[in-house]
């Protein structure tokens, strides 16, 4: 018998190559949880949509549905059930947990767009500025004198070296193999 699900009207998946592969492995070569490299294998494909930008669009616009592309903030995802939960045994009124939670995600949601309508715009100044003077230490500065310091102190690099093999490094196996036969035996009187 087959095992299916139906995910759309046009896509089914067959639950016994899932089995299957839940058997076989907790997480596959990739590093994927054993679910997302299942549907891999059986063919899954997920449809990203995008919206086509006319050639007007400029690199320093961020889009409006994607604003947090790389995942930098993935710590953020805070949901009323991740802070505030009710074990089995000890129960509110059905009405308190619902306007709870509503009350939750309105203010949470408000407070934020309050405080960032008040601190975005500063904010972002002030990393744009940091930022752009970071780059221009680095670029002008710091990589100029690194790269100064290699060129000109290749010969301490080739003196240096020289000396280790020579008189340093000999010395320090000699007084190895010398303090290596010791040995300390501790005895009581």
């Amino acid at each position: 018998m087959l095992n299916t699900i139906d995910i759309n009207s046009e896509t089914q998946l067959n639950t016994e190559d899932m089995e299957e592969q839940e058997e076989t492995s907790m997480w596959s070569s990739q590093g994927l949880p054993h679910k997302k490299a299942a549907e891999e294998q059986i063919g899954i494909q997920v449809e990203v949509q995008s919206e086509d930008l006319d050639s007007s669009h400029s690199d320093t616009m961020p889009l409006i549905q994607s604003r947090d592309p790389k995942g930098v903030n993935k710590c953020l995802k805070v949901t009323f059930e991740d802070v505030i939960a009710e074990p089995p045994s000890v129960r509110s009124f059905d009405k308190v947990w619902l306007w709870s939670h509503a009350l939750f995600e309105v203010s949470r949601l408000w407070c934020y767009r309050l405080i960032s309508l008040l601190l975005a715009v500063p904010v972002s100044l002030a990393a744009g500025l940091l930022f752009a003077v970071l780059s221009c230490i680095h670029i002008w500065l710091i990589v100029p004198c690194v790269q100064l310091c290699l060129i000109n102190m290749h010969w301490v690099q080739t003196v240096w070296s020289s000396i280790l093999d020579i008189a340093i490094g000999p010395l320090f196996t000699s007084f190895g193999k010398c303090c290596g036969s010791i040995t300390i035996r501790l005895a009581r009187d």
